[in-house]
Formats: structure tokens, sequence, C-alpha cells
């Protein structure tokens, strides 16, 4: 067995809206690993709103299980993670989607399609988008403690995705083989 058959157990934390979802999808393309997203599978089995590892005994179950041989940590402020998530506008009826700041509607709080009055997710609402921060915060500062003192912890701080991921990639070429060389740094 070649070097590249290792195993490397990595969990990427962040906060919801962090890009989390971002990062992995760029990590699987650039890199040989497989990617399993808790939400993903927690949301599969009608879990929501609980992550993992999100408190320390899930972080201390999951190390009996699994040798965790890496943590990133998104480290994304919270105002600009609020921004980004109450960004998010929806047509209900046809369930398109609207970004205030990347693809906003022509007017304001009205569907393009139908001219129909937009809606917020419960979840995209500033005041539940503060409180689930504060959760995440609340319930997360001891497992990052715990990767940290384990030495596993690598934390990449910005307000943007694109200009995170540079560093979190150069960081990973020093752990794990390359699948595309030929693929471009940039997204």
């Amino acid at each position: 067995m070649g070097a590249s058959a290792r195993l490397l157990r990595a969990v990427i934390m962040g906060a919801p809206g962090s890009g989390k979802g971002t990062v992995s999808s760029r990590i699987t393309k650039h890199f040989e690993l497989k990617h399993l997203s808790s939400g993903d599978l927690l949301r599969n089995n009608m879990l929501r709103g609980t992550g993992f590892p999100r408190t320390l005994p899930q972080a201390e179950a999951l190390d009996r299980a699994y040798q965790i041989d890496l943590v990133i940590n998104l480290n994304v402020p919270f105002e600009v993670i609020k921004q980004r998530l109450t960004a998010r506008w929806i047509h209900p009826a046809s369930g398109r989607v609207y970004n205030i700041e990347f693809n906003p509607p022509k007017n304001v709080g009205i569907d393009d399609l139908t001219g129909e009055p937009l809606t917020q997710r419960e979840d995209d609402r500033p005041e539940t988008v503060v409180k689930r921060l504060k959760a995440y915060e609340a319930q997360t500062q001891p497992v990052l403690e715990y990767y940290q003192k384990k030495g596993v912890l690598e934390t990449f701080s910005g307000t943007e995705t694109n200009k995170i991921w540079p560093h979190i990639y150069a960081f990973l070429q020093t752990k794990v083989p390359q699948i595309n060389q030929k693929a471009p740094v940039t997204p």
C-alpha cells in the first residue's frame, strides 16, 4: 500500500453560513478525500438543528470511534455570517431563491416572474440567525478548546471563502496527496 492509501480523518467546523459546504466541495475536488456532511446525514435522519461534533461529549465519542487527524475551523465574523444568511429570500410557490448580494430580484421583495412577494425562511430571519450563532458559539467553544489541546486544530480566519480557501489549500497540500494537479487553486 502506497502512502496515498493513508486515511486522513478531518473535521470541518464553523458556524452556520461560514462556508463549510463550499470548502468541503473544494477539498474533494482537489484532494483524494471523500466528504460526509453531518448536516446532510442528520437532515436525512430528520434530526434538524443538531450537528456533529457540536458538543464536547460528541467530540469525545467521535474520538473513541475514530482517530481525528485534523480539525479545520472556519472563523468568520458573526456580522458577516449574519449578512450572508439574512440575504436569502424565497418565492414560496416556486421555490425560487434570491440573494440580496449575489442574485437580487429586479424589484426588492418581489419575485421576478410572478410579481408576488418574497419571504424569508424562519431560519434566515435576523433574530433567528443571531440565536443560532450564539448557540453555536456557546456549544462549540469547549469542542475547539478540546481539539486545540490535542494539537489537531487549524483555524482559518476571514470574511470570504475565496480569500480563506488558498490558505486551507496550501495547508492541506502538506497533509494529503492531490488528486488533480492541474486544477487551479482559485475556485
